[in-house]
């Protein structure tokens, strides 16, 4: 039985490949406490295992699932990408270079003390970053160098290694550092400075703060009776209490639903349908007038719809800001999620919006279909991938990422993966300024992301597992003690850069480093920690930045250590 699986998977790689991938992703899911090794290594480790079979895989399948995942990590990342080279988010987007930059000259660093050859330097890039997409662009680098055939498959073989050996502390470690040590190295209770800030972040909000005042609709109907002042108009009920945001939505008058504006006067056995948050309706209508049933009043088409923030006019507005537009009247802001990695932005009356923001809104139908219109574009659900654009977008991107450029002998390519990356950047940004094209759904985005990403590992893991354990064995210890180095210096000088050279405040600090590093693991502890999600204010932009030129180092090491 063994022999014919083992006949088999070496006739069929293909299975391999799928065994890899299911094993992988199950193990990768086993958490010891709060850690987990995740899909990528699970896969990579697997697959080294069942490499021990001598196992051939074509390296077109590699390179074919690579550029997708390429393509779809630039989509992710381009509407905050542009919006930190290009707006205020400048400041993040430079500390993320410089920060990358740092990540890249400790590998450096490393492999020249040690002697490590460009493989090594790769799998320690894609290892102590955790950036395992840097290995596809450096296997495209060694591929170019025009090294003997043996000499390169000793480099590429090299790579899977100190991936393996350095990827847990690049995990573990930078989690450790910024949430455990960061607020130590800043000087800072991280509890204290989140409240402070959300404090700052909330001026000028009503006294029930912007979380009640942007909360699910509810609507009842009620009675006018004596108790409301002669000659109140529509407008003046709803203004009465403005802290309350309450909206009237239907009117019966006389038995019929009419039609009305602010300016109509409510009268005497009036029933009207009103919009709020529950209290509000209980506490201060009830003083106003009796609640009623009446189901036809109330049949009010109602929807929550998630929109895609678009208008210029609002990049950048508060929502104390934004609550004041004609077009907010009777619409509730319950979520907001930014960025590739759909981070939650606290919902504060100073929290600025941003292009590309999906603000999740609820609310009668005719409200809502107003907000979008003036917002943006409404995201709703598909199932439908746009490929004309990711067809073209990914063929364009590589032709132009496969001009190669001689230097001093050495040929200086982006290669058809980076080139995709790029493209989906720009087509990334693209969309989110006009969500009328490119449309990839959620699910479509993840398979592309992290499937692509673990087909191309389960193909190094097989290809390199003969060799695997030889390469452990050349490394040895040093490898870790090195992978130690490499991930903790950026980030131990991370915060001090951030403190006293981009003047970031506390609260987010150690949220852009996160960000800097591409670890939303290590964002989430400190936000533990903080016991508040205001440090992922400061994430995003860095992670957009440094998404695109960590995977790129893979490239960049190369051609240094070459």
């Amino acid at each position: 039985m063994w022999d014919y699986i083992v006949a088999t998977l070496q006739r069929s790689p293909e299975l391999a490949i799928f065994a890899s991938l299911g094993i992988g992703y199950w193990i990768g899911a086993i958490k010891l406490g709060s850690f987990s090794l995740g899909s990528v290594t699970g896969t990579l480790l697997v697959a080294i295992l069942i490499g021990q079979l001598g196992i051939t895989v074509s390296p077109n399948v590699k390179s074919i699932f690579f550029i997708m995942f390429l393509f779809a990590v630039g989509y992710g990342v381009g509407p905050q990408f542009v919006r930190g080279i290009a707006t205020d988010g400048l400041p993040q987007a430079i500390f993320a270079v410089v920060i990358s930059v740092l990540c890249l000259l400790s590998v450096y660093v490393a492999c020249v003390i040690a002697g490590y050859d460009a493989g090594f330097g790769a799998g320690l890039v894609a290892g102590t970053q955790t950036i395992s997409a840097a290995m596809g662009l450096a296997t495209d680098a060694i591929n170019g160098l025009g090294l003997p055939p043996d000499q390169a498959k000793a480099m590429l073989d090299h790579m899977p290694v100190a991936y393996a050996v350095t990827y847990i502390w690049g995990t573990i470690g930078t989690g450790i550092i910024l949430s455990m040590l960061g607020p130590k190295l800043l000087g800072v209770n991280m509890e204290a400075e989140c409240k402070r800030y959300e404090k700052e972040m909330s001026a000028g909000a009503p006294a029930g703060g912007m979380q009640s005042a942007y909360r699910r609709l509810d609507m009842r109907a009620y009675k006018i009776g004596d108790r409301l002042p002669p000659g109140t108009t529509i407008g003046d009920a709803e203004s009465r209490r403005p802290n309350d945001r309450l909206f009237v939505q239907r009117l019966r008058r006389d038995g019929k639903i009419i039609e009305f504006t602010p300016a109509t006067v409510l009268q005497q056995g009036d029933i009207v349908g009103i919009a709020g948050k529950t209290e509000a309706l209980v506490e201060v209508l009830g003083k106003f007038g009796n609640e009623v049933s009446d189901p036809e009043l109330l049949d009010v088409p109602a929807e929550a719809v998630d929109v895609v923030m678009t208008n210029k006019a609002y990049d950048g507005k508060t929502l104390l800001e934004l609550v004041k537009s004609e077009f907010a009247r009777g619409v509730y802001l319950t979520k907001i999620t930014r960025g590739a990695t759909s981070v939650n932005i606290p919902i504060l009356a100073q929290t600025k919006l941003n292009r590309g923001d999906i603000l999740r809104l609820a609310g009668p139908k005719a409200n809502i279909d107003a907000a979008v219109k003036n917002l943006g574009y409404a995201d709703r659900p598909t199932n439908m991938t746009d490929m004309v654009w990711v067809g073209i977008g990914i063929v364009v991107g590589g032709l132009i990422g496969a001009y190669v450029i001689p230097v001093s002998g050495v040929p200086i390519t982006l290669s058809t993966s980076g080139g995709a990356l790029i493209a989906g950047i720009i087509i990334g940004w693209a969309r989110g300024v006009h969500p009328t094209f490119g449309r990839i759904p959620a699910p479509a985005l993840w398979f592309m992301n992290s499937v692509g990403l673990n087909v191309f590992i389960a193909v190094v893991g097989l290809t390199a597992g003969p060799t695997f354990v030889a390469g452990i064995k050349e490394a040895g210890f040093t490898l870790f003690l090195w992978g130690l180095f490499a991930t903790s210096v950026p980030m131990l000088l991370a915060p001090y850069i951030g403190k006293y050279i981009f003047k970031f405040d506390p609260a987010i600090n150690l949220g852009c480093c996160g960000g800097a590093r591409t670890s939303t693991a290590s964002v989430a502890m400190v936000s533990d920690v903080a016991k508040s999600d205001i440090p992922m204010l400061g994430y995003t932009v860095p992670y957009a930045v440094s998404n695109t030129l960590l995977t790129m180092w893979g490239l960049v090491i190369v051609l240094m250590l070459a």
